[in-house]
């Protein structure tokens, strides 16, 4: 996707990753990570990778943003009720920005995951074990106050027939809850994210925000 002007800012920004990633081909990337077994609903193979960032591979980077699955890339965010995540360097000061406009305002933000790496999206492999980063392993993908707003499967369009995966029930209406009319919903828009309450598919993922929605 393209991003905004008002957000994540397109070729400047782009030039200044791509500069910054240059400048570190000959550093360590560090990162730990799992994969997640269909079969057995679990994380396995968790392991800690160490590896320079020329020897990343297409997989371990969005093409989009160029963040990685490094810590390296990542950059702490303490927003000013307390609430901390981390998240690629990248994107985080429109982010920290809108985030801290909205606690301003009087919305409810009372938990932020961010960067968190894991196969957890993609094809299986011959053990069941997913194949492709989600985008939380590159640092660019929100979940907010996940416990009121749910993950759900078999859920073309949102009703009693969707089942929830994650996090707590949807509840659009209470503090914190999100839906398309919510500012914070607005907000992320703005500055370039998607919302998983919106994207097609059978999954509808209320508390996720990413350049892609997924």
């Amino acid at each position: 996707m393209g991003f905004r002007s008002s957000g994540f800012v397109g070729l400047s920004l782009w030039a200044f990753i791509t500069g910054a990633n240059a400048f570190a081909q000959d550093k360590d990337c560090t990162f730990y990570t799992y994969a997640w077994n269909v079969h057995s609903k679990t994380a396995v193979d968790r392991r800690f990778v160490e590896k320079p960032y020329s020897a990343l591979t297409p997989q371990e980077r969005d093409t989009h943003t160029g963040c990685s699955v490094c810590r390296e890339d990542q950059t702490k965010i303490t927003l000013r009720n307390g609430v901390v995540f981390q998240m690629c360097a990248a994107l985080a000061e429109p982010t920290r920005k809108a985030l801290n406009s909205l606690l301003a305002r009087g919305e409810t933000i009372n938990s932020v995951i961010g960067y968190r790496v894991g196969l957890t999206r993609g094809t299986l492999d011959d053990q069941g074990n997913r194949t492709e980063y989600s985008n939380h392993s590159f640092g660019i993908a929100l979940d907010i106050n996940a416990d009121i707003n749910g993950l759900y499967g078999n859920c073309i369009q949102f009703s009693a027939g969707c089942r929830l995966r994650k996090g707590g029930h949807w509840q659009p209406n209470k503090p914190g809850g999100l839906h398309k009319n919510k500012p914070t919903v607005r907000a992320l828009k703005n500055i370039g994210y998607k919302w998983g309450g919106e994207i097609k598919g059978r999954q509808k993922d209320f508390m996720h925000f990413s350049p892609s929605g997924y």
